[in-house]
């Protein structure tokens, strides 16, 4: 099934980590650039976002990801990653992430849990399927009222 030893798929996982923070942190895109955050990913990657996220949908292959960064940037002024637990070490992996971010379009801040799936084959991730535990307000969060 796959070819990866859990501690290889832990180690990709957790460069790609580390290598998303950094991204954030010097700003985003127009700030810093995808190309750390590439080889981390196969070219025929594919992460499903809930489609009632700002971010929704299925983004493909490097380019889809390049563009889901550019869409969690312009939602997410700030996305914290304060704890993760590794629920499952082996593929695909389970990741439990406690997020502190901040809404750019409305400055609300949350914290909420996301679980992740991921799967890496080859020393590469393949396939992101993350769940969100309310949609819903973060969709809210995101969203400026006009009432």
């Amino acid at each position: 099934m796959t070819t990866s030893s859990t501690t290889d798929a832990e180690v990709v996982l957790k460069g790609m980590y580390a290598a998303e923070a950094e991204y954030l942190a010097a700003g985003g895109p127009g700030k810093a650039s995808f190309a750390p955050l590439a080889p981390f990913f196969a070219r025929h990657v594919v992460l499903r976002q809930a489609d009632s996220l700002p971010y929704g949908g299925d983004w493909r292959g490097h380019a889809g990801m390049e563009r889901f960064f550019v869409a969690m940037s312009e939602a997410w002024e700030s996305f914290d990653m304060v704890e993760q637990t590794f629920l499952s070490r082996r593929n695909p992996l389970v990741v439990l992430t406690r997020v502190r971010a901040t809404a750019r379009a409305t400055g609300r801040e949350l914290e909420f849990p996301i679980l992740q799936t991921i799967t890496v084959e080859h020393g590469r991730i393949i396939e992101v399927l993350p769940f969100y535990w309310d949609t819903a307000a973060i969709a809210a969060a995101c969203t400026e009222s006009t009432v």
